[in-house]
């Protein structure tokens, strides 16, 4: 067991780190549409825009708080804060490296290694589709309700394969740790390839990502927040910082999922064809290893920002039917194929 003290500074760490990243995507996120699009994006506040995160929150936090005078209003109050929470909580069991040796104490670079692993994190993203729904109703808007009703139909739909594809991943490793799976991935598989998750899952991967676009309501799958149909959805009558609540949530969940994707696809700190331990002092491992980690996660963050400003959204109907007449069929066979493979080859 550690000691509670170094429990207290990773989760302080991990919250801090995450909510930084989160800040700096929506720089990332701009600059990113900005060149897609040969524009300058934000370019005045400090050198190259950078500051205009900062100018982002100087404003939500000092905007008037307006509360539409017919909404519910507990409802309403209670809608960020069930979707900012959740996303905020769920990197907790995300090994974000692999250890650090201090005075010949070893610190896990994982702020909760529990053996549910993803399910806590799937239990938690489940709980998001309950800010937006809430956040919807309570404003009494016609506009927030439907984008809430998307929401509910769209995330639950998505969370089916998400979940499926999951077990799939534990037929393979064997445990729900994310901190197992992340260790099993070292070394090769079949002799050549890295041993990842990606080579043993390659339909898996696929499927996953795209159903995590969805959860992450991203573009192609940001109906619940269509504003060229339905304004802004959900959180249409939102603003100051009930607004940013939802706002932050969205790129904190973002970093979730790239993180995930790392741990069970790509290795999670691991290199290919080379064992850093070998050649790194104690200290200078778990540095490195929380370094390769990050990387890895921000190549995932980019191909967000990157697919949001190159894919046209989906109609309604095709985020459904592709939902459950394609995802749901192919995650089945992949599990009962995966299942038949580790059954002929024990």
């Amino acid at each position: 067991m550690e000691d509670l003290g170094i429990t207290v500074i990773k989760v302080v760490f991990i919250w801090t780190w995450v909510l930084l990243i989160a800040t700096l995507m929506t720089w990332v996120e701009r600059r990113g549409s900005a060149m897609m699009q040969d524009r300058l994006g934000p370019n005045r506040a400090g050198p190259f825009g950078l500051l205009q995160p900062v100018a982002d929150g100087i404003k939500l936090f000092t905007k008037e708080d307006i509360v539409p005078e017919k909404a519910q209003k507990i409802l309403f109050s209670l809608g960020p804060v069930l979707f900012a929470l959740p996303a905020f909580s769920a990197y907790a069991v995300v090994p974000f490296g692999d250890k650090l040796v201090l005075d010949g104490k070893e610190i896990i670079l994982q702020v909760a290694d529990v053996n549910i692993g993803f399910l806590y994190i799937v239990a938690l993203g489940g709980l998001a589709v309950y800010g937006m729904v809430v956040g919807g109703w309570g404003s009494n808007n016609k506009y927030s309700i439907l984008g809430g009703l998307r929401s509910t139909a769209q995330l639950i739909s998505y969370e089916v394969p998400f979940g499926i594809v999951l077990l799939a991943v534990v037929m393979v490793f064997g445990t729900f740790s994310l901190r197992e799976i992340s260790l099993a991935q070292q070394g090769t598989f079949l002799g050549f390839l890295p041993n990842w998750g990606v080579f043993k899952q390659p339909l898996g991967f696929i499927l996953f990502m795209t159903a995590a676009y969805a959860e992450a309501n991203r573009v192609p799958f940001d109906l619940p927040e269509a504003e060229s149909e339905i304004v802004a959805g959900y959180h249409t009558e939102y603003g100051s910082m009930r607004l940013g609540l939802y706002l932050f949530g969205e790129y904190v969940n973002l970093y979730t999922l790239a993180a995930l994707t790392v741990t069970l696809f790509f290795g999670a700190w691991h290199l290919p064809y080379l064992d850093m331990s070998h050649f790194l002092g104690p200290i200078s491992y778990g540095i490195a290893s929380f370094l390769v980690f990050f990387l890895k996660t921000a190549f995932f963050l980019w191909l967000f920002v990157w697919i949001r400003w190159t894919v046209p959204r989906f109609r309604y109907d095709q985020v459904m039917g592709l939902g459950w007449k394609a995802l749901i069929p192919l995650s089945l066979v992949n599990l009962f194929v995966t299942a038949l493979i580790i059954q002929l080859t024990v």
